[in-house]
């Protein structure tokens, strides 16, 4: 079975708000099995448009990656991201070939 991954950009305007974010995310990301493989870091934007911030998040499987997405301690983390930033995320199903 494929993997699952989040692909988010995010512009932060209030980082100290935007920490309880992240530590409200920790609980949902550990019960659904979330593991970071990019988290912030130096990247150059050769095409298109970016964000300053960006994270890859691999999940056991897809449907782990929607199910945490959708779960009610997720979308309570999500509450208080959404007025401190401005971002893309996208789910998607890993290449399993």
């Amino acid at each position: 079975m494929p993997k699952g991954y989040w692909i988010g950009r995010v512009d932060v305007d209030d980082i100290d708000a935007y920490m309880k974010y992240v530590e409200a995310n920790a609980k949902p990301f550990g019960e659904y099995g979330a593991r970071f493989l990019v988290r912030g870091g130096q990247f150059e934007n050769p095409e298109g448009t970016a964000r300053s911030r960006n994270v890859v998040i691999e999940f056991p499987s897809y449907q782990a990656a929607l199910d945490c997405y959708s779960s009610e301690s997720y979308q309570a983390a999500k509450a208080l991201r959404d007025p401190v930033s401005t971002g893309d995320i996208i789910i998607i199903e890993g290449y399993d070939g």
